[in-house]
């Protein structure tokens, strides 16, 4: 597993336009700071930063193969928790897509893609990692606690989109129940947002859009970021 979680690691920075910003966003997923990084590798912060701001040139294969490796071996100091989470498949019929972006992307970007707006005073300057587009209903009945760690992917850091959602109660008693917490979530086509749905992710300081397109058409327009 650990072989495959560093090919797909170093597979995006290398494959990326932008890979210090590829480099920035798996050490966010790791929830590595720079300085952490940079004593891992007998290095300084300062050089962390110029690669993942690009002030540098492209790092090479052997750095990113070391910098790839730290994150491992850090996450494996606390457990592997990162690095078990990434060995997960989605299975559940409640997924109905997901994905990784190579960099990270401002939420603003994506609620603009998908012409969302806000329903709750949470702030909206956050990047999202990836999305997660979900048939509410069939997923509630579908996955249960101990596996609900299915929809977040590759990382947390993502944009939950829920579909068939009427009052949108349910998913945010999910998360908030959850331990996991995505950077956003987002109902599509619902019908009245409930009162205790907004007061949720408030709570949370989840941010919480909606927007009028359903699944097919909310999937459609995130392939093409």
């Amino acid at each position: 597993m650990d072989a495959e979680i560093r090919e797909k690691m170093a597979g995006e920075v290398v494959l990326s336009p932008h890979p210090g910003r590829t480099l920035r966003k798996w050490r966010e997923d790791f929830g590595v700071s720079q300085r952490d990084l940079a004593r891992h590798l007998t290095t300084v912060p300062s050089v962390i930063s110029d690669y993942e701001s690009e002030r540098r040139v492209s790092p090479g294969a052997g750095f990113i193969r070391r910098y790839v490796d730290a994150l491992l071996a850090l996450d494996a100091q606390n457990g592997g928790r990162v690095a078990q989470r990434l060995g997960v498949r989605p299975h559940s019929e409640g997924i109905l897509g997901m994905r990784e972006f190579a960099v990270a992307i401002p939420l603003k970007t994506l609620s603009d893609r998908l012409d969302a707006h806000a329903v709750s005073r949470v702030d909206l300057h956050r990047d999202v990692h990836g999305f997660t587009v979900l048939d509410a209903p069939r997923a509630i009945l579908s996955i249960d606690a101990s596996r609900f760690v299915e929809v977040y992917g590759w990382t947390t850091q993502r944009a939950l989109i829920f579909s068939n959602v009427k009052y949108g109660r349910s998913p945010m008693v999910a998360i908030r129940a959850h331990p996991l917490k995505p950077a956003a979530v987002v109902f599509a086509n619902p019908g009245r947002i409930d009162a205790l749905a907004v007061r949720l992710s408030e709570v949370e300081n989840i941010p919480l859009l909606t927007t009028s397109l359903n699944a097919p058409a909310v999937l459609e327009r995130l392939e093409e970021l």
